[in-house]
């Protein structure tokens, strides 16, 4: 690339957004339940982000419940004009911080009024509709993209994005609504949505990869650890930048309570791999695939 990636840009939600947004799960509490240890600190890396250049940030209401949302408000709010915000809908929390599936109606409407409440707006820039479930399910999305088209067309929502769903769901949601973006699991060694990556690349829609180090073998970890140290940077830091350097279409959510880390993560943008780099880190996910 002829540009560090955090500065590189791709059409998002019809704007251009940087490349490397950020993901605010980790401003709730442990295990994304309750307040934060540190509320100032998050508050810090929020501000943090958008001085350094982040453009959009990753939410949901259902994180904390509400914890994460309040705290965007508090430290961003009134939002700089090219902030993209997005959300998703169709979980829950109970008060002992399980998650639960809400995908009935009046749940994904009352998820983006809550959304709404918390981020302090009139419209959500885009809402992502997760399917529930800690893997992929094969059954037909239709009604519930139904449901969050309504909830567009009433202006409440500006764009539709999925997070956690096969190819196959991506076009039954294409042919009811536009979608802007697909939120799966995809890492070095996760790749089974290589073909769907591209499949969006090629529509000009964003993909949006969660766990970037999720599901590694402590092998894999090693050989990811060693390319690291050569390279003089960090193992996430690879990892994010493999991803960019994956295809245009990608855009990253690292997420994290630090400063520091946020910094950290931020560098991955300028971390540029050389075509000998690439193939070895692509001999790690080959062999995963290949297992």
């Amino acid at each position: 690339m002829s540009t560090s990636a955090l500065h590189s840009h791709f059409g998002f939600a019809g704007r251009k957004v940087r490349r490397m947004g950020y993901g605010a799960m980790q401003l709730a509490g442990p295990h994304v339940f309750g307040p934060p240890k540190d509320r100032a600190a998050c508050i810090s890396v929020l501000r943090e982000a958008i001085a350094a250049g982040v453009d959009h940030i990753d939410t949901s209401d259902f994180y904390g419940p509400h914890v994460t949302n309040q705290i965007i408000h508090e430290a961003l709010y009134p939002y700089p004009d090219n902030l993209t915000l997005v959300t998703k809908i169709g979980a829950r929390r109970n008060d002992k911080g399980d998650w639960l599936a809400a995908q009935s109606p009046q749940e994904l409407r009352g998820a983006v009024e809550d959304n709404l409440r918390h981020l302090g707006l009139t419209a959500l820039d885009v809402v992502n509709l997760r399917i529930f479930g800690h893997g992929l399910t094969q059954d037909s999305i239709g009604h519930l993209v139904e449901v969050t088209a309504q909830l567009q067309q009433e202006g409440l929502i500006r764009h539709i994005g999925l997070s956690n769903v096969t190819a196959e769901q991506v076009r039954e949601a294409q042919a009811i609504a536009d979608i802007v973006c697909v939120q799966n699991q995809y890492n070095l060694v996760h790749r089974e949505d290589d073909g769907l990556i591209d499949e969006l690349a090629a529509q000009g829609i964003a993909y949006v990869p969660f766990f970037p180090l999720g599901g590694f073998t402590p092998i894999q970890s090693t050989a990811l650890s060693d390319i690291a140290a050569r390279l003089d940077a960090q193992p996430m830091q690879v990892a994010l930048a493999w991803l960019l350097h994956r295809s245009p279409n990608i855009l990253l959510i690292p997420g994290t309570s630090s400063v520091a880390h946020l910094r950290e993560n931020l560098k991955a943008g300028q971390l540029q791999l050389t075509p000998d780099t690439l193939a070895e880190l692509n001999a790690i996910g080959d062999k995963a695939t290949a297992g």
